[in-house]
């Protein structure tokens, strides 16, 4: 009998097109604070996946509180020590998504080095702040929050350290953490869909998702907790919150968001059964996916991007939830944060990248250095410098909501929100340019930092390469068309005889494109 006919085989998966280096700059402008060749190279070679699992996987290599031990022991009570770390840490870390995701959850988790006590050592509790962030910075959400809420550093921020049961006279506990803790770091004012889209009761209105008796309930929670040795200063500042007698615990019920708490339950047991409702309140994975979406990709996500980022906070895929490593994997490889800006459906997306993201895009481009260690400082003033200093926002809703639309604009009337507008005024527009231009010029030394131009100089008398070179490094490859030609054609018209004058052509490129539209806009 004839034999069968043979099972033809199944048509071979076409395989990715390569990462162009445009595509990895653009990925890097998202994900990192900044792009090199080499970091272009790692992208296009480990693929986008690939690169976020090895930066994942980087460990941590120096907390800040060990490094201020290490170098700076006799002047622990000061606040300059947090700006060395911070900084050089942003600038020249090999674990970008490790500091760009500490940042992100610095500006959602807020504190301010600057409202720390000065007798409590400033610079180790809001260290020892960035160091939990860090810690958690790809683990579970849920650890997070219990971190966060025992942190000595939050406590005198949001002020319910030492807060103490309600006595009979007039003393009450204290509602600021309670009250922050559900607005602004888990469920938000109103119920949420899964895109982030409001929920609306019977009458069209958006349902609240507390209300005062809430508030009143949680603070209950948070007394009696307090810094464990009741005395300042010292290690001691860096370890959690403990509880303390029943006398300053509240003993009594405690209801909030359709839980009841026993009277009488012991503080910890409280403080468990209360983070772990808010933790599965179904309002978290959309609040807090929206704002690390707004963080790394865009101003205002589509309600599926919204919805596919919510599910992978809900369930990495191996039935935990709150892995944020499963979530920022989810933010940052969706299709519309990998998809080209002008390919359909990308209009309005973006934004507006905030100064600290820009100036150390540049920073990193040139091999930036201290010449002491001591990095930066002050870098907050709108008028001199950058409007943003790193944990030092001046609120507890960080520089910026992130549901500000600038007012009487477009993007106001198209209903869009562009939270860094917030800091974007005539002022800091003005102090940023001229920061930049005083960075940018200072012949390889601006402050403590020191610049290598050494790659930049070889492109010197190539103004197409040079051009190219900074629209790769500095813009994330987002310069039009007209805006190359017009720098190409500036930057030629300028003499490159000498070493100066080549000197003079890298500046003049690295300003114009970090003042450029395109560049100051992330798309």
């Amino acid at each position: 009998s004839p034999s069968p006919a043979p099972t033809p085989s199944p048509a071979p998966s076409p395989s990715p097109a390569p990462i162009t280096e445009i595509e990895a700059s653009r990925f890097l402008t998202q994900s990192a604070m900044g792009a090199r060749m080499d970091d272009i190279q790692s992208v296009r070679t480990l693929g986008y996946s690939g690169w976020v699992n090895a930066q994942i996987a980087q460990p941590i290599v120096e907390t800040y509180i060990a490094w201020i031990d290490a170098n700076s022991p006799a002047n622990k009570s000061g606040r300059a020590e947090f700006d060395i770390q911070v900084w050089k840490r942003l600038l020249s870390n090999t674990d970008q998504l490790r500091q760009r995701m500490a940042f992100a959850l610095s500006q959602i988790f807020v504190i301010d080095v600057q409202a720390m006590p000065g007798g409590w050592w400033p610079s180790y509790l809001s260290g020892h702040f960035m160091d939990l962030l860090e810690k958690n910075a790809f683990g579970n959400f849920r650890v997070l929050l219990e971190d966060v809420s025992l942190s000595t550093a939050m406590g005198f921020y949001l002020t319910h350290k030492g807060s103490a049961s309600a006595d009979g006279s007039g003393r009450v506990p204290d509602e600021n953490f309670a009250r922050e803790i559900m607005q602004l770091f888990t469920i938000g004012l109103v119920e949420l869909n899964d895109d982030g889209s409001q929920k609306r009761g019977v009458n069209g209105a958006p349902i609240e998702t507390y209300n005062n008796t809430d508030i009143e309930g949680l603070a209950r929670v948070f007394t009696g907790w307090d810094h464990p040795n009741l005395v300042p200063r010292g290690e001691s500042t860096t370890t959690p919150m403990k509880i303390y007698d029943s006398r300053r615990h509240e003993s009594r019920e405690k209801k909030f968001l359709g839980l009841t708490i026993a009277a009488a339950t012991p503080g910890p047991e409280s403080l468990r059964l209360a983070l772990d409702r808010l933790f599965n309140h179904p309002n978290v994975p959309p609040f807090i996916g929206r704002q690390l979406i707004q963080r790394f990709v865009t101003s205002n996500p589509s309600a599926a991007y919204i919805a596919r980022v919510s599910a992978a906070f809900r369930n990495n895929g191996s039935g935990v939830r709150g892995d944020l490593g499963a979530t920022l994997r989810a933010v940052l490889l969706d299709s519309e944060a990998r998809n080209a800006p002008a390919s359909a459906g990308s209009e309005g997306r973006g934004k507006l990248r905030e100064p600290i993201l820009r100036f150390a895009a540049w920073a990193r481009s040139c091999r930036v250095t201290s010449s002491n260690g001591k990095w930066l400082r002050d870098t907050d003033d709108p008028a001199s410098a950058l409007a943003q200093g790193p944990g030092r926002a001046p609120s507890v809703f960080n520089f910026y909501r992130p549901g500000y639309t600038p007012p009487g604009t477009e993007i106001s009337r198209r209903g869009l929100v562009a939270p860094e507008f917030q800091i974007t005024t005539e002022s800091s527009v003005a102090g940023y340019l001229n920061f930049m231009q005083r960075a940018i010029s200072s012949d390889n030394k601006f402050g403590n930092l020191e610049t290598d131009y050494t790659d930049w100089e070889l492109l010197a008398n190539d103004p197409v390469a040079l051009v190219q070179r900074a629209n790769l490094l500095l813009s994330g490859g987002g310069l039009s068309a007209s805006a190359i030609t017009t720098l190409q054609t500036a930057i030629a018209s300028m003499p490159a005889a000498t070493a100066a004058q080549r000197r003079d052509r890298v500046q003049a490129t690295m300003l114009l494109t970090m003042a450029a539209p395109d560049t100051l806009v992330s798309r």
